[in-house]
């Protein structure tokens, strides 16, 4: 599919990014580009990789006169710049919006003017049912792409919707290695709560595929297992050899839910079961209001959203499979004498 293409990143010094990067580095694509604002990241990636068909572009997604140039000659897009962390953009909300959404819409504008083929942008379970500004400008970031898709001309554009991603930076599983590490209690906010479980490996073949399978407005949905965060950090404990650490509970967060949902009930009408994935086709009403106001749907109050609650829940014994597996934690599983 990429053979001889160029692919452009945003946001691309990230987890994501990386996992692409790996993923593609060495294959016959011609060119991967990194657009961001960090020129800290951009350089030590660089370092690391010791690659020409690596290129690096400052630029953000706010400003779009620092699109312009990025954009020229790419074949691709992989849309993962965002602020993605809840307390930041509680405390910030403002600047949520300058990225996730005024962003998104200066990506989406600067790829169409610029002949890009297939834009693939990537949002989070946050965005379903949202009750934080991370999730609400995520909501409308996936609303500005499907808007987008109705209008553009030649440019196919596709949303992908992943939970919880195990690892990536600033997620719960890095904070409770180093909370043991450190000897300090690992803080849990509900042992109930539950989230879905992926890797970024994983996150990586959900884009692809909307990539190769999405017709645009399309949303992409991979059903992942779920865990609770009290069988995680249980589990995190006894592989690293410290059954006993202490588990201290501190409560549910501002703008933290009980579960999350990656399609809602809405949704799963008109969701197309693939397997491995849900693929949502984006809703085509016109500006007719009579389908807005008139027009209601009995199916909807009769079918169930698909959330961490009621997806498949992993058990002890897969879950440290799953975490063992990662390759973003295995310096850490060494250093604690874990094979």
């Amino acid at each position: 599919m990429f053979k001889n293409k160029i692919l452009l990143i945003t946001g691309g010094t990230g987890s994501f990014g990386n996992a692409v990067i790996r993923r593609f580095l060495n294959t016959d694509i011609k060119e991967i580009r990194i657009l961001s604002r960090d020129e800290k990241k951009q350089d030590d990636m660089r370092r690391y990789y010791k690659n020409p068909k690596l290129k690096f572009y400052i630029g953000d997604v706010r400003n779009y006169e620092s699109l312009i140039d990025a954009f020229k000659g790419v074949d691709y897009i992989f849309h993962a710049a965002a602020l993605k962390q809840v307390p930041s953009c509680e405390f910030y909300p403002i600047e949520a919006v300058r990225t996730n959404i005024l962003g998104t819409e200066n990506v989406l504008n600067a790829a169409i003017n610029s002949g890009v083929k297939k834009v693939i942008c990537l949002s989070t379970d946050k965005a379903v049912y949202p009750i934080n500004a991370m999730g609400m400008t995520k909501a409308l970031m996936e609303k500005i792409a499907i808007a987008k898709s109705r209008i553009n001309n030649g440019t196919t554009i596709c949303v992908t919707r992943y939970g919880n991603v195990m690892a990536s930076r600033g997620s719960v599983i890095p904070l409770f290695i180093n909370q043991i590490r450190n000897n300090n209690p690992i803080t849990v906010t509900d042992p109930n709560m539950t989230r879905f479980m992926m890797s970024l490996d994983e996150a990586v073949d959900l884009v692809l595929y909307a990539f190769e399978k999405g017709k645009s407005g399309d949303i992409f949905v991979q059903k992942a297992p779920a865990a609770t965060i009290g069988l995680l950090a249980d589990t995190i404990r006894k592989m690293l050899n410290r059954p006993e650490h202490e588990i201290k509970v501190i409560g549910t967060r501002h703008g933290e839910k009980l579960y999350e949902t990656l399609v809602t009930r809405e949704e799963m009408v008109r969701a197309i079961d693939l397997g491995r994935y849900f693929r949502i086709p984006a809703d085509t009403r016109d500006l007719n209001y009579d389908k807005y106001f008139e027009n209601g749907d009995e199916v909807i109050t009769q079918t169930q959203e698909y959330n961490s609650h009621n997806t498949y829940r992993l058990n002890e014994e897969e879950l440290t499979e799953m975490l063992l597996n990662l390759r973003e934690i295995q310096e850490d599983l060494k250093e604690f004498g874990v094979k």
